[in-house]
């Protein structure tokens, strides 16, 4: 999704549009923050904020569902309903305050827009997910994310 020369990230076009679809997230996506977020080589980090308004605890906090990512396997159809694509079955969860349909929703939107531009692009099938459980631990991995181009030579997806 780019290089990262002298210690900077340098985006490609696939990296334009990881980092575009990533800021569209809060604009598509109901009760989702965004918070840090970083292009990489060849993957992303970000710290996505579920906030669940319907329900939570006395002191305002939400209910995060996190859910593994959906399967791209289609059902058969009921006989009088048109098969449904690989897409439509994928996103049958689209809307949800899930952290699977938040994270889905944008993969399928990068890729969708390098398939259009003719940009050789694809992403892993899973998505490593961690719930951060204080404050401590919150700015650990946010400074993680912001220094990670920095890093990188340390990191343990760099390519030798």
């Amino acid at each position: 999704m780019g290089e990262i020369i002298d210690r900077k990230m340098h985006l490609s076009k696939q990296g334009i549009l990881a980092d575009v679809f990533w800021h569209e997230i809060k604009n598509r996506a109901k009760n989702v923050d965004l918070d840090e977020f970083t292009v990489m080589p060849n993957h992303i980090h970000g710290i996505l904020m579920l906030n669940n308004t319907t329900g939570g605890n006395d002191d305002g906090t939400g209910i995060v569902e996190a859910r593994h990512a959906l399967s791209l396997q289609c059902h058969p159809p009921q006989q009088s309903e048109p098969p449904q694509t690989i897409g439509q079955q994928r996103f049958q969860n689209q809307g949800k305050n899930s952290l699977s349909s938040v994270v889905g929703s944008y993969k399928s939107a990068v890729t969708k827009h390098c398939n259009r531009l003719g940009l050789e692009f694809a992403w892993q099938s899973r998505f490593h997910e961690h719930i951060i459980s204080n404050a401590a631990e919150y700015q650990r991995i946010k400074s993680y994310i912001a220094n990670n181009p920095f890093n990188w030579k340390d990191d343990k997806f760099y390519k030798r």
